[in-house]
């Protein structure tokens, strides 16, 4: 049984970003499967942040380059989740409690879907508006206006 099913409703029709979302999806299961066998979850629990971790630094990075404020409300979720998830490997790790890894799974499974579909869109979005080439790292058009989170002028 999968934890998160790789549908086309997760795709953004940016290659880089849509290789790496599935990547994800595809290490949360492996995640959620070793919980499921009852084995032992944490190497594929630390493959999982590895990725994430990754996966979240190039967004951060092209949101740099296609004028993002530079604290918006895309990167501070990103940051949340990064310390949820350094938190539940020091618990089971350092105090040996397993319990808040099979939480985080479950959390990750919710908030993966809703997170790709309104803020990773916005990040395509504004990429597309900007000309932003991800193999290149340039953007074709440069606005005086920083964009936030939701890729427009302003936030709520």
């Amino acid at each position: 049984m999968s934890t998160l099913a790789w549908t086309e409703a997760l795709v953004l029709n940016q290659p880089t970003l849509d290789a790496t979302h599935e990547e994800f999806v595809a290490l949360l299961n492996a995640f959620g499967a070793a919980l499921d066998e009852g084995a032992d979850a944490l190497p594929a629990f630390r493959a999982l942040l590895a990725h994430t971790e990754a996966h979240f630094s190039m967004e951060e990075d092209w949101m740099a380059r296609c004028g993002f404020e530079p604290q918006n409300c895309h990167a501070s979720q990103h940051a949340m989740v990064l310390n949820v998830m350094r938190e539940a490997l020091r618990y089971a790790v350092e105090l040996g409690d397993r319990e808040p890894l099979g939480i985080l799974r479950g959390e990750l499974t919710q908030w993966f879907p809703a997170h790709a579909e309104m803020m990773d869109a916005a990040l395509v979005f504004t990429m597309e508006q900007r000309g932003f080439d991800p193999a290149t790292g340039e953007c074709r058009v440069q606005s005086a206006e920083a964009a936030h989170a939701c890729g427009s002028g302003g936030c709520a």
